[in-house]
């Protein structure tokens, strides 16, 4: 999946240096993945960290150069589409920080005790946040310092702006962008990869 992944940013015009991060025992692997994938896109490959912020922090410290707009992404979702990364990236040239979202449209259930239903939750302001997350790099920098000084952990990087408000910008995900969570999401993943119309190998 991550060579899917990988491709799908390769592809993509915008996209000038690809920063890998991976613990320190599997970059033998995912150097091996690399080199066969064949990439006009230059890739690094650096050390995670403890938790999902310290990689983050280490694979922004790895870039050569000063970019415009650096996009945090997650492996996991192999099927984003370039329109979106294209997308994300005017946007956070143009407020700072930009992420990919849906609306919710399920009804939301609270429960205390994960058996009963506590009260139904409005579902109005709520949207579900993806990845590529998009974001100048003085400004992802900052706040990834902040919540490391104040020892908070946070699910995202659009989390770490709110700590030190910062606005996001919400680009709505007009393309399916579905990370692989459970083994049972892998076979509706190989099939979106073939319906897309991507000019990549799958």
């Amino acid at each position: 999946l991550i060579a899917h992944t990988l491709q799908r940013f390769d592809i993509s015009n915008s996209i000038d240096l690809i920063v890998l991060v991976v613990r320190k025992e599997n970059q033998n692997k995912f150097q091996s993945v690399v080199s066969g994938l064949r990439l006009n896109t230059k890739i690094m490959i650096v050390e995670g960290g403890e938790e999902r912020q310290d990689s983050v922090w280490n694979g922004l410290n790895a870039f050569p150069f000063q970019s415009q707009v650096v996009l945090i992404h997650d492996g996991a979702r192999p099927c984003t589409h370039t329109k979106i990364i294209k997308e994300l990236i005017i946007a956070a040239n143009e407020y700072g920080a930009a992420v990919p979202a849906t609306k919710i449209t399920d009804t939301l259930k609270e429960s205390n005790n994960g058996i009963t239903i506590t009260k139904t939750v409005d579902r109005s302001l709520l949207w579900a946040v993806q990845t590529p997350q998009a974001f100048k790099p003085k400004i992802i920098l900052k706040a990834l310092k902040k919540i490391k000084e104040c020892g908070v952990i946070v699910t995202d990087d659009a989390a770490a702006c709110e700590f030190i408000n910062q606005p996001v910008r919400l680009i709505e995900c007009k393309w399916p962008n579905p990370k692989v969570t459970y083994p049972h999401d892998i076979p509706y993943i190989e099939w979106l990869l073939t319906q897309q119309n991507q000019d990549i190998n799958v």
